[in-house]
This record gives C-alpha cells, structure tokens and sequence, in this order.
C-alpha cells in the first residue's frame, strides 16, 4: 500500500499482483496518479459501475454498496437452476454431511466447476462462506456423491430468492473494530475436528469473515472455542496494522466470545496447568490481551 498526503488530502493506492485500486479525498489526486501511471505504463482503467469477477459497486448518496447480482443470476442460469424454488437457507440444520461411501457417484467436473464458481461468490456473501467452503466444497471433492451434489445445488436455490442481497458500507459510521469468533465443537462426523468462525466490523461495516475446519481435534469445548479465539486475534492485529496506516490507531479491540473457560484462559496464568493439551501456539492470545491489544 501507498500512501500520499497533500496538504488536508490524503491519496491511498493498493497494490495485488498487477491489480491497483486507488482513492484520495481530492478527485483531482486520482487524475494525476492517472496520468502519471498511464504515462509509465500500459494501463487499463475500471471504473466503479463496470464488473470484477461479477463485483458491482454502487456508489450512493449515504455510503457504497457491493454485490454481485449479475454474477448469481449467470451462475444459476449456467447450472439450469434459473426456475428452481427459492429456499430461505443455504443448509438445512439437521444437515450433516459425510464421505457417504455406499451413495451414488456423480460427475466431478461439473460439481467442482460450481464449486469454483461459488467461491467467486464469497466475496460480497459472507452468508454462504460456511457452506461452500467448509462444509461442501473442502471436504468431499475427491470422492463426489449424490448427496454432496444435492447440498451445493440448495445454496443455489438459496441464491435463487437473494440474488440482491450484498454489503453495505454507510459513509458515515464510528470507526470503532470489534469481532465475534465462534467454534462448533467436534461437528464434524467423518474426523470430529471443529470449525471456527470469526468476523469483524467497522463500526456497522462487516470487513472480514472467516470460516475454517481447524487441523486437529480439540479435547474440550474450551479447546475448540480458544483456537477460534486466537484465530480472531491474528486477524485483528493484521487489521490494526493497516489502520494504522490509515492514521487509526486503536487498542483494546473487543472480542466476543461465548465460552466462559475460554474467555478465563486469556486471563488466568494458573489454568495452563489444566490445560497442558492445548499447543502452545494457541496461547499467543493470552499475551496480546496482556498488552491491551484486545479485550476478551
């Protein structure tokens, strides 16, 4: 990331690959940067209104929204589920997907092509990155059954009724960061190993969620929920440093978490001794909390 400051205007660039996306406070920053890059290299500008990877960004009088409307309508329609019924949830709650051995084979191309496809979508869906990541697309693509197919397709009836639905980011918010990280405790029916879930916001803004399928088994509740925990705090120092660069410094940054033991491990030297299970990476949080940089 770049960072130009000129006068009261400040002018940011953001730099993946071969990818930029710049904004400044002064449109007039913007059209010499423009000019500038263009002059040095051979360039191609986006604007706001066009496409990336089916992302549409729509610049409104009380703040910006994102979503990727075109791109869900495209993807029903090349599946053949354009007329299918609307369902109001992505996965059923009683729905526990496993290897499925004695179920019928399907076509792998096909599903991994929707999968792929899904995962575009994630971008502006958080609401299905549980789903497509954790519990369809990581776990069964090499030994594809009917089963597994048919719990992708209800995402896509579920996309059916919610082909509008994005991200909202008001103009004016408290640029205040909090996050919620979450464990389901050994949910998983082929290993037993759970899935850890953490967010974050800006003030009323979601700008980061993740959902993982941790990489060994948690012996407790309290296991599961502290891993979910520290995954939370990793994420938030990232964060903390990027608005930092902003000129945002912040401290104390909250985490709820629903665990009580988990909450009392980050606090209390006395339970490692009761919790010699846990690997000592885990316990990084503990020092983070000790150093006001979150607040459990």
């Amino acid at each position: 990331m770049f960072i130009k400051k000129a006068f009261n205007d400040i002018i940011l660039v953001q730099v993946y690959v071969d990818d930029i996306i710049f904004r400044s406070t002064n449109q007039n920053l913007c059209e010499q940067f423009v000019t500038t890059m263009q002059g040095e290299f051979e360039m191609s500008m986006m604007e706001e209104h066009n496409y990336f990877l089916g992302l549409q960004i729509k610049q409104l009088n009380h703040g910006t929204f994102l979503s990727q409307t075109k791109y869900c309508k495209e993807l029903l329609k090349k599946f053949d589920m354009k007329n299918c019924k609307e369902i109001s949830t992505p996965m059923a709650t009683n729905c526990y997907l496993d290897s499925d051995e004695k179920g019928t084979s399907v076509d792998q191309t096909k599903y991994r092509g929707l999968i792929g496809s899904l995962l575009y979508l994630t971008t502006s869906r958080p609401d299905i990155m549980f789903n497509v990541c954790v519990c369809v697309c990581a776990r069964f693509q090499s030994n594809l059954k009917e089963s597994h197919f048919t719990a992708a397709k209800r995402i896509l009836k579920y996309l059916q009724g919610t082909t509008n639905v994005g991200l909202w980011y008001p103009s004016e918010v408290s640029l205040n960061l909090v996050g919620f990280s979450d464990s389901d405790f050994v949910s998983c029916k082929t290993d037993r190993k759970s899935t850890s879930g953490t967010c974050h916001l800006l003030g009323s803004s979601l700008i980061s969620w993740h959902s993982k399928k941790e990489a060994c088994v948690a012996l407790s509740t309290a296991e599961a929920e502290y891993i979910a925990a520290g995954s939370y705090c990793a994420q938030s120092l990232w964060i903390k440093q990027q608005l930092s660069d902003f000129g945002l410094n912040l401290s104390k940054i909250p985490l709820l978490c629903d665990n009580t033991s988990a909450i009392n491990l980050t606090k209390n030297l006395i339970q490692h001794s009761r919790t010699k299970h846990i690997e000592i990476r885990h316990h990084f949080i503990r020092d983070h909390v000790n150093n006001s940089d979150c607040e459990i």
